[in-house]
């Protein structure tokens, strides 16, 4: 098994200074954001979703929900991805998601919160309809980083979800009310305004029986 390495290209000086890389084992990880353009993806809703300096930049320009999502459908998956908030708005990453066709509203699809703000369940797992499913115990609240990257695993295998941040374990959860078994995953911007976010180094484990 070989291990790859997802580097920033950093100057030396700055190098010091970031935070190390993704690092997943073995060689059937593939990339879903190839660092050039948004090629497999599609933005749902009017928000701004650009490719700068290898990273995903998504900003709100409006007050509504904003998506980005894949082209392929992912049943059971092991994810890999690093997030930054770049001001405090609010995010998340769906998985096995659905839209009501030519809106932004979801149909169906639990989240993994992102949001830099302490206290507000970065890790935890959101379902549409049925709400907060599993919070990070309350110690675990300040692992994210505010304005710098953070490094997300994440799981779904059938009905069990786990999520890991900054090499902190944070939620193991199995559903027992699971909705939806495929779909989509898609990096959200959450209405309001003022959301402001990037991602890059996302990597999967696809797990899907095809």
């Amino acid at each position: 098994m070989r291990t790859l390495r997802f580097l920033l290209a950093f100057p030396l000086l700055a190098a010091a200074q970031a935070p190390p890389p993704v690092i997943v084992n073995g060689s059937d990880w593939t990339a879903l954001f190839n660092g050039h353009d948004l090629s497999g993806w599609v933005n749902v809703g009017q928000e701004k979703w650009v490719v700068e300096d290898g990273t995903i930049h998504g900003s709100a320009v409006s007050h509504e929900y904003g998506y980005l999502r894949t082209e392929k459908d992912y049943s059971d998956f092991d994810l890999a991805l690093r997030f930054q908030c770049v001001t405090l708005g609010n995010s998340g990453l769906f998985f096995r998601a659905r839209f009501k066709p030519g809106t932004t509203e979801i149909i169906q699809g639990p989240q993994f919160e992102i949001d830099c703000t302490i206290g507000r369940h970065t890790a935890g797992i959101y379902d549409v309809g049925r709400e907060w499913l599993v919070w990070p115990s309350p110690e675990k609240e300040t692992v994210v980083r505010q304005h710098d990257w953070n490094e997300f695993i994440l799981t779904a295998h059938g009905n069990h979800y786990t999520s890991r941040l900054n090499g902190v374990p944070m939620v193991d959860y199995t559903d027992p009310k699971q909705k939806g078994t495929t779909g989509s995953i898609a990096l959200q911007l959450h209405a309001g305004g003022g959301a402001n976010m990037r991602f890059k180094d996302i990597l999967i484990r696809d797990l899907t029986r095809r």
